[in-house]
């Protein structure tokens, strides 16, 4: 059986943590090169999932990059932004999208996961769908989501316990999330 993870969830995963280490685990994330890091691309109106979501990442082996305080990014966005933008996506080296039903209205998130796409190819990207109900699972696959690999809690025939996997839904083959952030 396997779960998406729902966004309570992760919201508790971040508040484990004290407000200084959630602060300070953010801000490393963004202030850090990108280069050879996983980029987490979200919606703004999911920023309060990005903290749970870099603890399962960074628990799983990732050193995780976010664009959001990036020294390097202009104040306002502009065409620098994009430009910027599409730089970091190419200088990492995995591109995992924090995905809930606000993804689609974002305007940054859909580009950003074409341009990872167009760079890296489907081995190199994971939606990490956040749900509000674990049996919530549709929207995850809407349109072009439904093309790219899920990361996903559950059972695996090679553990003897619960893991954090990066799931292939039409293979229906998944690889250990440490193991699939290493480039294995």
């Amino acid at each position: 059986m396997i779960d998406y993870i729902t966004k309570s969830e992760l919201r508790n995963f971040a508040n484990d943590l004290t407000f200084d280490a959630r602060t300070t685990l953010r801000k490393s994330a963004e202030a850090r090169s990108p280069a050879g890091a996983t980029f987490l691309s979200h919606s703004s109106k999911d920023d309060d999932l990005v903290v749970g979501a870099i603890r399962v990442l960074e628990g799983h082996g990732a050193t995780v990059y976010v664009d959001e305080i990036d020294p390097a990014m202009p104040p306002y966005t502009t065409k620098d932004t994009a430009a910027l933008l599409k730089t970091r996506i190419r200088q990492t080296g995995r591109f995992v999208l924090l995905a809930s039903q606000n993804s689609k209205d974002s305007r940054w998130v859909p580009w950003e996961l074409g341009l990872a796409d167009g760079y890296k190819g489907m081995d190199s990207i994971a939606i990490f769908p956040a749900a509000e109900n674990s049996y919530e699972q549709s929207w995850a696959s809407w349109e072009y989501l439904g093309l790219y690999r899920k990361i996903v809690w559950g059972d695996h025939s090679d553990y003897d316990k619960r893991i954090w996997m990066v799931l292939d839904e039409k293979a229906y083959t998944a690889t250990e999330l440490s193991r699939w952030l290493r480039g294995g």
